[in-house]
């Protein structure tokens, strides 16, 4: 028979712990400057096409925008969608920008572009596939 859990335990997906939740979160706190200067020079920069642009810049007018699909008063899932929204627009800048470009304006470690990568493509992940074919009309992609 296994041990019990004990209240301070966490148990997630790949296993981890509290502690190691909380090097992540330590992590993405560390990682947030760079990717806010990631997405800055993606759109100023001419290789990214315009139409992306405008999906990220949708994205984050929805973000602070007082209309919502879900309320942010309510607990949790209020935020869920907006959270989601903007990584999905953000991983879909990164992908149509491209790996060259990308990697010229990461500033960060490369394994940490790659950590961001895979949380970005989780959370799209969970994006209502009626969202995704918006998103990639409104991009023309």
């Amino acid at each position: 028979m296994s041990d019990p859990l004990r209240p301070d335990e966490v148990i997630t997906p790949s296993g981890g712990t509290t502690a190691q939740m909380r090097k992540l979160a330590a992590d993405a706190v560390y990682l947030l400057p760079n990717l806010i200067k990631l997405l800055g020079r993606l759109v100023r920069d001419p290789r990214v096409p315009r139409r992306s642009k405008v999906v990220i810049g949708a994205a984050l007018a929805y973000l602070v925008s007082p209309v919502d699909l879900i309320p942010e008063f309510i607990p949790v899932i209020g935020f869920a969608d907006d959270i989601l929204l903007v990584s999905y627009a953000v991983n879909h800048l990164i992908a149509v920008a491209g790996e060259d470009v990308v990697l010229e304006h990461w500033d960060g470690p490369r394994d940490m572009l790659e950590l961001v990568r895979s949380v970005l493509e989780v959370t799209s992940d969970l994006v209502p596939p009626q969202i995704k074919r918006l998103i990639t009309r409104l991009s023309g992609t």
